[in-house]
């Protein structure tokens, strides 16, 4: 099929061709295929057959956890239905939401609070939210803070958890929303602080590109 291996992720293959553009996502035998040349998808899933007796379960809907809704206006990508499990396991599905995930105004350092006796639920917690972050730029601030914390968590670090449930539950179905309609422009924006780590005094830093409308990449880092 002569596609090529993307040298930052070894599980996506790409091909271009003389009518357009395929990609096709590998992850142990599922295998996700989109692109805008028809004829060669359907090459595609004709060798594969040939070779591995595949199943075409038709348009794209779940994957991973990942729910995918399409229409002429664009393609929405979210996890509304692992968010409302994960408050369902951890039993904030009847929790008071609001409306940030976490506290600007109150600095986490690794001595405030005291010390949890057992870490394991913290870790399951900051676990599954750094997986929904995938999904959901809104909590990757208050997700990177938190998650510094997983060998020294504390009452306070909890408490900061369930405030990331909380406010998950207000915005369960938030996601990212990829437009039909682009113009192709790319555009950054990035944003830092100075010394914002109370332990190591490191700055923060954080950035974000659009193409067009639509969020194509983010990291925050410190």
């Amino acid at each position: 099929m002569n596609n090529t291996q993307c040298k930052s992720d070894y599980s996506l293959f790409t091909k271009t061709t003389a009518l357009g553009f395929i990609a096709i996502l590998v992850y142990v035998d599922d295998l996700v295929l989109v692109g805008d040349d028809l004829n060669e998808i359907e090459n595609v899933k004709s060798v594969l057959h040939d070779k591995f007796k595949i199943k075409d379960i038709g348009d794209l809907k779940y994957f991973l956890g990942l729910e995918v809704a399409s229409s002429k206006n664009g393609i929405a990508l979210y996890q509304r239905k692992y968010a409302l499990d994960l408050l369902k396991e951890t039993g904030f599905q009847n929790c008071k939401p609001i409306s940030t995930p976490i506290d600007y105004g109150v600095k986490l350092g690794k001595s405030t609070g005291e010390l949890l006796t057992n870490f394991t639920p913290y870790r399951e917690i900051i676990g599954k939210l750094l997986y929904l972050s995938n999904t959901r730029p809104d909590i990757s601030y208050a997700i990177g803070k938190l998650r510094q914390f997983l060998d020294c968590a504390t009452n306070e670090h909890l408490k900061a958890a369930h405030r990331v449930l909380r406010y998950i539950k207000r915005f369960p179905a938030t996601g990212l929303f990829f437009s039909a309609d682009s113009n192709l422009e790319l555009t950054g924006f990035s944003d830092s602080n100075w010394a914002g780590c109370p332990d190591s005094r490191r700055s923060v830093s954080a950035y974000c590109f659009f193409l067009g409308p639509s969020l194509v990449t983010w990291k925050i880092k410190k």
